[in-house]
């Protein structure tokens, strides 16, 4: 059975929309993407899926050249079956549906932290959580989780050259 692992960019402040504090290029820019490869696939929800595909598809890169072709399992209340840019549409409500992806897949790699996300967490069905922690204040902008309380056990901090901080938690459950 694969992991659940879910990953985001945040300012210090913990706001998880990209904007000029995001540090490009460094020492943690070659460990996201090592991170990544390690993933048999994404996971991810309808909406990310969509925006994620409207800017990745068009890419060239290091991290489009692990992101395009990596296998997507979009979950979903909406659509089902083949997607375009490597998806797979999943109908039907997450906590019934991702214990059943979980069990035929390796690690699971998502980004987002909207609804989705919130049910996963609160389902017990999220094993891992990475918060790439850049060096700056943003000031405002949507904090991961809507707010929600979510207790977590320290795995690893690991800072980087860049002043990025990489911290990884499992969720006390």
């Amino acid at each position: 059975m694969g992991r659940l692992i879910i990953s985001t960019a945040m300012s210090a402040d913990g706001a998880t929309e990209v904007g000029d504090w995001f540090v490009q290029g460094g020492e943690d820019d070659a460990a996201g993407r090592e991170y990544l490869a390690q993933a048999e696939a994404m996971l991810l929800g309808r909406t990310t899926f969509e925006g994620l595909a409207g800017y990745w598809s068009a890419e060239q890169g290091p991290w489009a050249e692990l992101i395009n072709p990596m296998p997507k399992v979009v979950v979903s209340r909406t659509v089902n079956g083949a997607q375009q840019w490597n998806g797979t549409a999943v109908a039907g409500e997450a906590a019934e549906t991702v214990p059943n992806i979980k069990a035929d897949h390796g690690d699971l790699f998502m980004v987002g932290w909207g609804e989705l996300a919130r049910t996963l967490l609160s389902q017990g069905l999220v094993d891992e959580l990475r918060f790439w922690v850049h060096p700056a204040v943003a000031g405002t902008g949507v904090k991961p989780f809507g707010g929600d309380t979510v207790a977590m056990r320290l795995v690893e901090a690991k800072p980087f050259d860049s002043g990025v901080v990489l911290l990884r938690y499992e969720p006390a459950q």
